[in-house]
């Protein structure tokens, strides 16, 4: 008994300077944050009475084509970074261990230099009349030639969803900067290396000698890695994705500076609020609501990963009893 009072002694000892830090600088910030939407903004630039105002603010139509622009350049920079990734990592833990380290630090290198400067790189990179222009007008007319074979439901509702335009490729206006593209391929580059290392540290510690075994059984090389590698790094998998997705959807910076005016993110709001127009209140609510997108998607994951390890759990204790029945734990 006293033996499991002093281990319960030190676990405490050992959790409370955690649990007082995330308290004073998580907790108690986030808190403050969350009264302050439901005080009025008063004429200073201060808070002002408690009110239900600032949350009544928020049915303005353009906050919700807001946020749906933030949530979805928000996945198609996590699409695009778990694609890249996904060989990279692969590429990396085939490789000898002499080289790994080698080529995981210069995956890290660009961290090593400041990210404003970093963006204005990428802002000079993509001048009007650089390379990057070029290449991009004819992805543009290529989207656009495909676009108009596809039929009319199919074609509404991508200009619905803001995935396509209607209109024709106009060179003149169609710049890479100060679009959409720029802030995804911009934050592509960025978060990149959030979403490689998870994957190449789940990746090191896979079987590879299965891959070898399914194709001595006959499974093509895609299918080994789709059915094999994938499912065996889906954690790792998870990880890059939340790594990823997290700071995309906060993202300023990048919209701030190669977005424009038609590239307008909700961290962008929350700075124009809080910085330029000092409405407290309302840059407050914005912020809950960001970090309520935030949340949504993150305990997603979670179920889902409880729900795929219970899965495995019942599969493997299955298997198990099969085998010591003398069946066939496969059948």
């Amino acid at each position: 008994m006293k033996k499991r009072i002093h281990n319960w002694r030190s676990e405490w000892a050992l959790t409370l300077p955690s649990l007082l830090w995330l308290s004073l600088f998580f907790a108690v910030p986030a808190l403050i944050v969350l009264a302050f939407t439901f005080h009025a903004h008063s004429a200073n630039g201060g808070v002002g009475a408690w009110s239900l105002a600032t949350w009544r603010e928020l049915v303005d139509p353009d906050y919700p084509t807001i946020v749906w622009k933030t949530i979805r350049i928000s996945f198609e920079v996590t699409f695009w970074c778990i694609l890249l990734a996904l060989p990279c990592a692969y590429a990396i833990a085939r490789m000898k261990r002499r080289w790994r380290a080698l080529v995981a630090a210069s995956i890290m290198l660009p961290f090593w230099t400041s990210f404003i400067v970093r963006v204005f790189a990428w802002k000079t990179m993509l001048h009007p009349d650089g390379w990057l222009q070029a290449c991009y007008l004819g992805w543009l007319r290529a989207r656009a030639w495909l676009f108009d074979w596809l039929p009319g439901f199919a074609q509404q509702a991508l200009v619905q969803c803001g995935l396509a335009s209607a209109a024709p490729v106009d060179p003149a206006s169609s710049t890479i900067l100060d679009s959409e593209a720029a802030v995804i391929i911009v934050s592509v580059y960025s978060l990149l290396p959030f979403a490689i290392m998870p994957i190449y540290t789940a990746a090191e510690k896979f079987d590879f000698s299965l891959l070898e075994a399914a194709r001595d059984l006959g499974a093509r090389g895609f299918y080994a890695f789709r059915k094999i590698f994938i499912p065996g790094i889906r954690q790792g998998i998870v990880s890059a994705v939340l790594m990823v997705f997290i700071p995309a959807i906060g993202s300023y910076v990048i919209p701030q500076m190669l977005g424009g005016t038609d590239c307008v993110l909700i961290g962008n709001k929350i700075f124009m609020r809080a910085m330029q127009n000092r409405n407290i209140p309302h840059a407050s609510a914005l912020a809950t609501l960001m970090a309520v997108t935030v949340l949504v998607p993150l305990g997603l994951a979670v179920w889902w990963m409880k729900r795929q390890d219970a899965r495995d759990r019942k599969r493997l204790e299955t298997q198990t009893a099969r085998l010591l029945s003398g069946r066939d734990p496969l059948a």
